[in-house]
């Protein structure tokens, strides 16, 4: 267990959450007549306090973190961008904010279950990770909802 490790591991979470960040963001400014946006708002306030304590973790292990998100993350925006001029509506965001809650809930377990990393960090990532879960359940329910309506 090394601090090395640790801030690499932290890193990591903090670029995949800043992506859940800006997925959040550009479904709140894109959903239908402002349905949802509430909802999506709520969690990129969230995921910003998560990468916030994520950062703050990692600098105090010696860390740079990053202030940005992934390639992918920004591909995956493109795509949802595409698929809203192709006729998507709400459901096909949640939809993706789902897929999305779902990667990012993976990055967590992942982490969580890597034997390297400290106990210290582990606790600040098994905190982090109540949010996560609370994120992903809250969007699986609405997109059930809205499946089922």
């Amino acid at each position: 267990m090394s601090k090395m490790h640790d801030t690499a591991k932290l890193d990591d979470l903090i670029v995949t959450t800043i992506d859940s960040v800006r997925g959040y963001e550009y479904s709140a400014e894109h959903a239908e007549a402002g349905r949802h946006a509430t909802f999506f708002a709520e969690m990129a306030e969230e995921r910003l306090a998560v990468v916030d304590r994520l950062q703050r973790a990692s600098h105090a292990l010696g860390g740079t973190p990053a202030d940005y998100g992934s390639v992918a993350g920004t591909v995956h925006r493109r795509i949802e961008a595409l698929r809203r001029v192709l006729g998507g509506d709400d459901a096909a965001l949640l939809s993706e904010i789902e897929r999305g809650e779902d990667y990012l809930k993976e990055e967590f377990e992942r982490a969580l279950d890597d034997a390297h990393v400290s106990d210290a960090t582990r606790d600040i990532i098994r905190d982090c990770y109540a949010s996560v879960r609370r994120g992903h359940d809250r969007a699986r329910a609405l997109r059930e909802t809205e499946r089922a309506a």
